[in-house]
């Protein structure tokens, strides 16, 4: 049965994810890829992501005055709780200025640094994400309804769709086309979507066999992490080691370990 607390967290996480994703799906302009190269499209990106993120801030602050925060957006408050909420507002900066469906917002409540609930929604997808610690992951879309997410049975890794990502520094986005390289003739293909939450997310859903990326910061995983490990997913990072910086990989039990292994060949968290 699900802790009171962990209920009252959900529906605070959902509402706020609601919202956010509401005020940026109808606050995006219309014309906001025509000048995709010049300054100004990319500072009412910035604005629409600092918009999101108080409003989430505001809205849980306003119910629990006294959990902390961590925010792409600056967001950094200890709390006195034991409660603090990690947040992405906007997760897939590029794909919403050029109008690619592909973003998110990213909602995740930890308790003593675990992470306990995520959320995650994908607006323009009609879908939102979310578990519980304990509990299973859940999507809810419009055509669907509500459903329980459960990761593939994982194929022989020649059969496996694994999805990554890129840096912005041009150095390290090399080193990572390099490593993908070398891994597209040991995978069924590999995929990039723009949004790591959504990557973890198709995960749980069996959409994907596997996802990693470099350079993810815990905004960017705390909930689409959650989210894929109680959709029976494993995640880590460097063999041994949690899903960090260095880097972040979420499969199938069977396509984890031979997944992981490669990349620690191949140097995937390293220039």
């Amino acid at each position: 049965m699900t802790e009171p607390l962990h209920t009252e967290l959900l529906q605070l996480a959902q509402e706020a994810a609601r919202r956010a994703g509401e005020l940026l799906r109808d606050g995006r302009p219309a014309d906001l890829a025509v000048a995709a190269t010049k300054s100004s499209p990319i500072d009412v990106v910035t604005e629409m992501d600092i918009a999101a993120e108080k409003l989430i801030t505001d809205l849980i602050s306003e119910h629990r005055p006294d959990d902390g925060f961590l925010g792409e957006e600056g967001a950094a408050t200890e709390g006195t709780s034991g409660i603090r909420w990690v947040i992405d507002p906007l997760d897939g900066t590029v794909n919403y200025l050029y109008g690619l469906p592909t973003w998110a917002v990213s909602i995740a409540a930890e308790r003593d640094g675990e992470g306990i609930v995520g959320v995650v929604a994908a607006p323009m997808r009609g879908e939102t994400y979310h578990a519980v610690r304990g509990g299973g992951a859940w999507a809810l879309g419009a055509r669907e309804g509500e459903r329980r997410l459960t990761c593939r049975p994982a194929p022989p890794l020649d059969q496996a769709l694994v999805s990554t990502g890129f840096n912005y520094v041009s150095e390290v986005k090399a080193h990572q086309a390099d490593v993908a390289q070398r891994l597209i003739p040991l995978l069924r293909d590999i995929r990039r979507s723009g949004s790591a939450a959504v990557d973890l997310c198709d995960v749980a859903a069996g959409r994907l066999d596997g996802y990693y990326e470099r350079g993810l910061n815990p905004w960017d995983l705390a909930a689409g992490d959650l989210i894929a490990r109680e959709a029976g997913a494993l995640t880590g990072g460097r063999p041994g080691e949690r899903p960090a910086r260095d880097l972040a990989v979420a499969a199938s039990p069977g396509v984890f370990e031979p997944l992981q292994r490669l990349l620690e060949e191949f140097g995937a968290w390293h220039d």
